[in-house]
Parts: structure tokens; sequence; C-alpha cells
């Protein structure tokens, strides 16, 4: 049996249905707060074996005789605008303690989603080596959650036999459409393109970037479900933190001439000031350094962002489709 956190979101619901094409059906619990009706559609003629809303699981999970093969622990609260220390207390530290002493108690692999917001403005670099973990200083709330998880995993003598922390990092792809200022630049493009016929990228308040050349390591979500896949099916591989990017980091310019591409309309891009509540923490540059995950085994190729934005473009976002 399969444990599966945060299905109703974006990642979570995409994970169930590669978990489903892999022939997972009825093996999976999946958890959630399923109250958010709005997030329906993502989970919509899945297989699962029982839905468990959140306020119940840890309980649960904790008293359970039932085997459990895998923790895959993917809910969290993941805006980054959100200031309310309180509830990234709860939801993104708290409540994955809990699970991971259970699952290192009950001998059960876990894999949790981690973030590259830990990376702060990437003065330090973004490599995922151990010994640079502690150095680093996230730029916010949700960003320093995920932090102190990580410090709090690796400091922890009792561990899962075998864990994996996710770094995500510029994640786009179907069902993130409940999102909403929190989806992907891409999916905000594309409805900005569609509904006026123009794109407006933020502009640089730095004199070392040029409008619209803020870079990010945009990876696709069917790449992020194959890595995932990867971890499932190696389980000898070295237990740690990782980095799930493509190595690669393309300007938004870029993102936005890919996207007016897709859409077979003629580029029309203009530039707006970043809004004041994000300007201090806005992150200019991220790549990833997959260097420890290429060496871990890992050799699929990433899909580049002309592909990536192509396929969600014309096969979700033009279609209104779900994965």
């Amino acid at each position: 049996m399969i444990i599966l956190t945060g299905v109703s979101g974006f990642i979570g619901s995409c994970l169930l249905t590669h978990l489903n094409q892999s022939g997972f059906n009825r093996e999976i619990v999946v958890v959630d707060d399923f109250y958010k009706l709005y997030k329906d559609k993502n989970t919509d003629n899945k297989a699962v074996r029982e839905w468990m809303h959140r306020d119940i699981f840890l309980d649960w999970f904790e008293k359970t005789t039932q085997k459990v093969d895998l923790v895959l622990h993917i809910g969290a609260r993941t805006d980054t605008t959100l200031l309310d220390t309180d509830i990234f207390d709860q939801l993104n530290v708290n409540y994955s303690k809990r699970i991971w002493t259970a699952c290192a108690r009950k001998e059960i692999p876990m894999i949790y989603a981690s973030s590259a917001a830990t990376y702060g403005d990437g003065n330090l670099g973004f490599n995922d080596n151990h010994e640079n973990i502690h150095l680093l200083k996230p730029l916010n709330p949700y960003g320093d959650s995920k932090q102190q998880f990580d410090l709090w995993a690796l400091d922890q003598y009792e561990k899962p036999p075998f864990w994996v922390g996710c770094k995500f990092f510029n994640v786009y792809g179907p069902n993130e459409y409940h999102k909403g200022r929190m989806a992907s630049v891409i999916f905000h493009t594309y409805h900005q393109i569609r509904n006026t016929g123009g794109m407006k990228l933020f502009k640089s308040h730095r004199p070392d970037y040029a409008d619209g050349h803020q870079s990010r390591d945009f990876i696709y979500v069917k790449d992020i479900l194959d890595i995932i896949t990867f971890f499932i099916q190696h389980p000898s591989t070295a237990s740690g933190i990782y980095n799930f990017g493509t190595g690669v980091a393309r300007t938004f310019l870029d993102l936005a001439r890919n996207t007016f591409a897709a859409m077979n309309i003629p580029e029309n891009i203009t530039y707006i000031d970043t809004p004041i509540d994000i300007r201090d923490t806005y992150q200019y540059f991220t790549e990833a350094n997959m260097s420890k995950l290429r060496d871990a085994g890992y050799t699929k190729p990433f899909y580049s962002l002309e592909d990536g934005v192509q396929e969600y473009v014309k096969d979700y976002l033009m279609k209104d489709k779900y994965f």
C-alpha cells in the first residue's frame, strides 16, 4: 500500500495519475483537505483505495497495523506570499515531522516535497550537497518552513530506511488550474495572451538584469514524476535531499515567446513593475545543480522549455484538460 499526501494539489494529483497508469490502482490511500471542492477535477476518475482527510490521517497512520510500503508526502502549504508562520509550522514542519517519525519507527520509505525556495537569493549557489544546506537563507516563510524540515531531517538519528527530500524548482504543467496567483508563469502567460492578446512581464529592478531576463530553472511536471518513479524503483540509491530541476536556467522572455509560438499568436510583450509585496524577496536566477541526481543513476533527458511549453499549452491549456 502507498500513501500519497497532497493528492488534490498540482504535483500530487499528477502523481496519482502517473501511479494509476503504472498499475497502482486500489493500493493507494490518498490524503488532503477534501473540503476544498475547487480542486475536485484534479482527482476525478482516479483509482484509490481510500480517501482520508488530513485532519484524521496522522492518528490513523501512527496507529494502523496495515502494511504500508511507501509514503509520498507531497502535501504542503505552498503560498510564497503568505506571512503567517503558524500555518507553515503546523502544515509544513510539524505535520511532516510526525509522518517522518512514524515512517522511521515502522521502517517505511518516505519521499517528501522540499523546495528550491530554500536557496533564497541564490548567492550560495544551488548545490544539493548536504554540507551546504545549513548555510541557506530562504527569502520567505514558505521557503523557511521547507528549510526547517530539511535541517531537522538531516539531524535525525532515527530515519526511514530510504528517504528522499525533493527540492522542486519551478514546476509547470497540467492540474494547476486551482492555484490562482501561485500558478506557474506559463499558466498565467497563456491566459493573459488569450484574454488580452499580449503578455506583461516584470521589469528588472536590478542593474545587472535586463527586463525579462530574470531566469528560472523551469521543469515540466512529467519530469518530476519520472524522477520520483526512479527513486521508487531504486530504493538502494543513497538517501538524501536532491534537486528536482533541469540544470538549465531560461529567461521569462524565452518562456513568453515560446507560449506565443505554441498558441500561434504574434509576440506582444510589455513590462510592468514587480509588485511591492514580493519585490524584496524576488529571485532573479535559479538553476539546479543536477550532478547528484545524475551520479545516482538518473539518465533520462529532461523536457526542453520549448517541448514542455508546446505540450502543456496545446495538449492541456488550450483544451482545458487535466492529467
